[in-house]
């Protein structure tokens, strides 16, 4: 890439921390997938997996506010490691109680948490090392976002995958012990490759705060920066709708009007590998799009022509060539969105901010999964998905309205020459310097 040059072992290390997100994505996913088989193979109802999987998501909203105040005070680095172990260890122990004195459904349950309790920070740590791993490995960062990001769309495409095969090989207890060493070996790689460069200091007065102050401080930033709350809210809404058309209106579609889940498993397969190449391909032009123009018209074809299709009841053919197009455009997404939030975030406030921004983003994703079922069993497909096309393409229009959607354009002045949130931009303030963080 023009202008910028980085070094072999940068580039090693950045590669480390990819691989070591994409292999613990990966455990989640074998998680997500062993646990309702293991309570339905020891009895369990389908209310008691119900349960198990509110214990496992539950931990992203929590986790996230409270475990990012520990990733700025630890260090990102050490949080991603420890993450990484405790969540192995507590997978870990699901199967070895399963086969000596027993797995009561409260034990499986609190382990469930305490798995996905440090997740969230772990990702978060690993999201806040990538701007020095990405300028020494030479590499602009919205194409390190990319990558993250398309590792972690890889790994919930092949974590699948992996699981069905062991479950079906193996059980759900044996796939455990797989997927507990998956966590192992990637704390191992962090801990290998992933060089401990100097994260920035607090100030004499941060180091004095609370954790209560500290997680308070991050909860102001996010409030008072204009363009967070903006991002926070449209994507809070648009999550819902996703998880109500993925987790409750589209299997009921398929297993009413597609003949079942192999019709369910080619959009999902389909969508997610668009998603994954246009993770990749966005990363390697995003410098040369205007951001808000792209974010908008792309945000509006990941969910508009998707859920137009289905109120139309339109032909598989179709809908695979539909949820293909908003699976590139919506590979476009977090590349931008992490690059205005590096740009905007002091470095030593990033944990905090992130975790945030993530659990706001995650807030409406279990009440979207509960409402998409209603609104079917109440008012049928082809309203429900209409309503949520024409909601979805409004919302994402927004960022086209200009005010302080302006800021989302480059920045040319450093995240952390100051703690409180930049001052509302006029317009595009021209290309980033080279000693910002990226």
């Amino acid at each position: 890439m023009s202008g910028m040059r980085g070094t072999r072992r940068g580039v090693g290390s950045l590669t480390a921390l990819l691989a070591a997100h994409a292999i613990s994505q990966t455990g989640n996913v074998v998680t997500a997938f062993a646990i309702p088989f293991y309570v339905l193979g020891t009895g369990g109802s389908g209310l008691e997996v119900g349960i198990a999987a509110f214990f496992a998501t539950a931990p992203v909203v929590i986790g996230g506010p409270l475990g990012g105040v520990v990733v700025d005070r630890v260090g990102h680095r050490r949080a991603s490691i420890v993450a990484d172990i405790v969540s192995g260890g507590a997978v870990l122990t699901m199967p070895v109680l399963a086969l000596t004195v027993g797995l009561p459904f409260w034990a499986l349950l609190a382990l469930v948490f305490t798995a996905g309790l440090l997740d969230t920070p772990g990702q978060t740590a690993r999201r806040v090392m990538l701007p020095a791993l990405t300028e020494r490995a030479g590499v602009r960062i919205e194409q390190s976002v990319g990558l993250l990001d398309g590792s972690d769309r890889l790994a919930r495409l092949i974590g699948a995958s992996i699981a069905g095969l062991l479950v079906a090989a193996v059980g759900p207890v044996a796939t455990l012990f797989v997927n507990a060493a998956t966590f192992a070996l990637s704390a191992l790689l962090t801990w290998l490759f992933v060089p401990a460069y100097p994260e920035a200091p607090p100030d004499d007065a941060e180091e004095r705060t609370s954790y209560r102050a500290d997680l308070a401080a991050g909860f102001r930033f996010v409030v008072r920066d204009p363009l967070m709350r903006l991002i926070v809210g449209l994507v809070l809404v648009t999550n819902l709708f996703d998880a109500a058309r993925a987790s409750s209106m589209l299997p009921l579609y398929a297993n009413e009007r597609l003949g079942g889940a192999a019709a369910l498993g080619l959009l999902v397969a389909v969508m997610g590998g668009a998603a994954l190449i246009g993770n990749v391909a966005f990363g390697f032009v995003a410098h040369r799009v205007p951001r808000r123009v792209t974010f908008a018209v792309c945000f509006l074809l990941a969910g508009g022509p998707p859920n137009a299709a289905l109120a139309l009841d339109a032909p598989l053919p179709v809908l695979v060539a539909t949820v293909a197009l908003a699976g590139l455009a919506a590979g476009s997404l977090n590349p931008i969105l992490g690059a205005v939030e590096f740009e905007r975030v002091p470095e030593r406030m990033r944990g905090r901010v992130f975790g945030l921004i993530n659990a706001g983003a995650w807030a409406g994703v279990p009440l979207g999964a509960l409402l998409g079922g209603i609104a079917v069993d109440t008012i049928g497909f082809s309203v429900t998905f209409g309503i949520v096309a024409v909601l979805y393409t409004l919302l994402t229009l927004t960022p086209l309205s200009g005010g302080t959607w302006r800021q989302m354009e480059r920045s040319s002045r450093p995240a952390d020459s100051a703690a409180e949130p930049p001052a509302p931009a006029r317009g595009p303030t021209g290309p980033r310097r080279r000693s910002a963080p990226r």
